[in-house]
């Protein structure tokens, strides 16, 4: 018998058990990405928040010792996996710009439609405008949305306010968010997103903002984990976002790096260099990057929801990054211009058809790697025990089904610290 606490929440009759279970304290990369530890006929054991067990349905139930009050789930041959885990949302902001999409299909370019009013300042100064609680009770909407379409986990970045003041607001709506909704979410400072209005054409005097001042408030607050930065031609340089990647370590930051979007710019190059945990995008990365990446460990958040909603005509090169070696993840970009969606079922299925991934390393790359994306690899992201029990059960009879049924959400129940928090 399983010598650990009282199994007071025990899951079984899964038809598939999709543990996502690896190396322990390490993505996966290579060949481990199609190995999803799959348990047929499976059953998950937890007590509190923690998963103590998992095996065969039949068997596991004799091996833990059961509280006089446990609740038996039955999930009648439906799919049971980890929860997904979103490394990238721009979860906290204020308006949305549906307005721009007529634009869009128009032909009208991103920079008319931003000398216009639109873009990313439209959001800025819609959120600039919004109080605080708006800012929470818009995050909340879009928290519980995640939730019920399986997300249990989810970087949540700052980015929209472009101030100090105005990015503090931003990042303790996260805090008041993460607070209030069973969701957790993974603060990131992003207060190098955009030159604001007002330092147009003074690029370097706004990154010197938030090094002597952003930068020290937020962590004097305690209100991020990680800090990123927007490493892109016309937005910031390689050596401003060097500066700002730099301070930010030597405060105390986990680093991250929107890198090598549209240009080949060395963002890869940068996260290699300086340690971060993540690059993002990474559509034109150079293979020097790639190499570079894999070399270092870190990892690749792909976002192809964004290059979609874009209408791109190339997307980012995951099965070369596959190949060589580097531990790729998946995220949503959930935000009000690029990419307005944060259904991770949805992204499945674009990283299948336009990324080239199969289905299991769709779903390694949205939970265990996802979850070494933001530093949580050593809690969640796998059913193993030990880990927090964030399990979603899906709809489904095998994860394949998962990837392939697009447009509709599967999701059935969802369990987050060992509790029940979504019926289907």
């Amino acid at each position: 018998m399983v010598e650990a606490s009282k199994v007071d929440l025990l899951i079984v009759n899964a038809g598939q058990l999709v543990t996502c279970a690896g190396k322990r304290g390490r993505p996966k990369v290579g060949e481990a990405m199609l190995d999803l530890g799959v348990i047929e006929r499976g059953a998950v054991a937890v007590a509190g928040e923690r998963i103590v067990a998992v095996g065969k349905s039949g068997e596991l139930e004799r091996e833990v010792e059961l509280a006089p009050d446990v609740r038996v789930v039955d999930a009648g041959g439906r799919l049971v996996m980890p929860g997904f885990v979103d490394p990238h949302t721009h979860l906290v902001f204020a308006g949305s710009r549906e307005h721009e999409l007529e634009l869009k299909l128009s032909g009208v370019p991103y920079l008319e439609i931003l000398a216009r009013g639109g873009g990313i300042l439209s959001t800025v100064r819609a959120t600039r405008e919004a109080s605080l609680e708006e800012l929470v009770a818009i995050g909340l909407k879009y928290a519980e949305e995640m939730l019920r379409q399986g997300t249990t986990t989810a970087e949540a970045k700052s980015g929209y306010g472009l101030n100090t003041e105005d990015e503090i607001k931003q990042l303790e709506a996260v805090r008041e968010i993460d607070a209030r909704h069973p969701i957790d979410l993974v603060p990131t400072f992003l207060g190098a997103h955009a030159v604001p209005e007002e330092y147009a054409g003074r690029g370097d005097e706004f990154v010197d903002l938030i090094l002597e001042d952003m930068l020290p408030a937020v962590r004097e607050r305690g209100l991020a984990e990680f800090c990123d930065v927007f490493c892109e031609e016309g937005v910031f340089s390689v050596e401003q976002s060097r500066r700002v990647l730099e301070r930010a370590g030597e405060l105390g930051f986990g680093l991250k790096i929107h890198a090598d979007e549209i240009k080949p710019l060395g963002g890869a190059e940068l996260a290699a260099e300086v340690g971060a945990t993540s690059a993002d995008h990474l559509l034109a990365v150079s293979d020097r990057g790639i190499a570079e990446l894999a070399a270092r460990g870190v990892v690749a958040v792909l976002l192809p929801g964004t290059t979609f909603n874009l209408r791109e005509r190339h997307y980012a090169p995951a099965r070369k990054m596959l190949e060589r070696g580097v531990a790729v993840a998946l995220a949503s970009d959930f935000n009000p211009g690029s990419c307005p969606t944060n259904s991770l079922e949805l992204i499945m299925t674009i990283a299948c058809l336009y990324l080239e991934m199969r289905p299991a390393e769709v779903i390694n790359a949205l939970t265990i790697n996802a979850a070494h994306a933001i530093g949580r690899g050593h809690m969640i992201g796998s059913l193993e025990p030990g880990k927090q029990a964030d399990i979603v059960i899906f709809d489904a009879p095998n994860y394949e089904y998962l990837c392939y049924r697009f447009g509709t959400n599967l999701v059935y129940k969802v369990i987050k610290r060992g509790q029940i928090v979504v019926e289907q």
